[in-house]
Parts: C-alpha cells; structure tokens; sequence
C-alpha cells in the first residue's frame, strides 16, 4: 500500500525548506561572499600598490644605469653621485609613502572584515530569536490542537 503526505504537509515542508534556505543564505552564504568580495578588493588595491611602486623603482634603475653609461667627465660623474643622492631621498619616500599606503588599506580591510563579522553575528542572532519565537508558536498550535483533539473525542 503507498502512503502519501496530504497537500498541506508538502506546502509546510516546502515553506519550511525555503525557510531554512533563506536562513543559510543570510547567516552563512552572504557574509561569505561579502568577506571574498572584500578581501579579493583588498588584494586587488596591494596589488596595484606593488605594481606601481616596482615599475617606479625599475624606471629610476634604468635611467640610473643609462646616466651611468653616459658619464665621460668628471663633471657627468659629479652631476651623477648629485642625482643619485636626490634619487636615493625620492626612493626613501616613495617607500614611505607606500608603506603608509599599505598600513592605511589594511586598516580599512580589518575595519571593513570586522563590520561583516559584526552584521553576520546580529543576522545570526535575529535568525535565532525568529525560529525560537516561531518554534514557540507552532509548539503552542500543537498543544491546543492536542488539546481541542482530546476534548473532541471525551
């Protein structure tokens, strides 16, 4: 003999998948994009930041070794040691300015990280007193239907 569920059982447990997949979604799902979202932002911006700093710092090295290759006087080799000098203080400060770049992103970074962490947690929270309150609910309908069955059949 085949048993099947009534309609109203399949309607419940549809409603209650659909239930249970919005709840991964907002608890696990979303924050997890949201956190990849970020961190493949954050490793886009060091990138970039790596990239320009080595590029400027090729340049100065080449045309460093191009001036190099020009001097044929003491006066090229006096204006050389001068240029190397001002390009030995722009290379200190590109370094530190880069290194002021990178402190900044990762702050952001972690500031950002921290806030998903923050809204997961409340989300996960709310998705927990909601199913608390509901589970509640329905354990109260199926009392009263318990009970309102019992007074039925005495």
């Amino acid at each position: 003999m085949i048993h099947s569920r009534p309609v109203e059982e399949d309607t419940m447990t549809d409603q209650t998948l659909t239930q249970i997949q919005k709840q991964l979604d907002s608890m696990i799902a979303l924050p997890a994009r949201t956190y990849g979202s970020l961190m493949l932002d954050h490793m886009e911006q060091l990138w970039n930041l790596q990239y320009e700093a080595t590029k400027a710092y090729a340049e100065a090295g080449l045309q460093c070794t191009r001036a190099a290759l020009e001097i044929s006087n003491p006066t090229d080799l006096q204006a050389y040691v001068e240029n190397q000098q001002r390009l030995a203080r722009t290379c200190s400060e590109r370094a530190r300015s880069d290194a002021d770049k990178v402190r900044s992103l990762n702050q952001t970074f972690v500031l950002n990280a921290q806030k998903v962490a923050e809204d997961s947690a409340r989300s996960m929270s709310k998705v927990a007193e909601d199913g608390a309150r509901e589970f509640i609910s329905a354990a109260r309908e199926n009392v009263k239907n318990a009970s309102d069955a019992v007074a039925q059949k005495g």
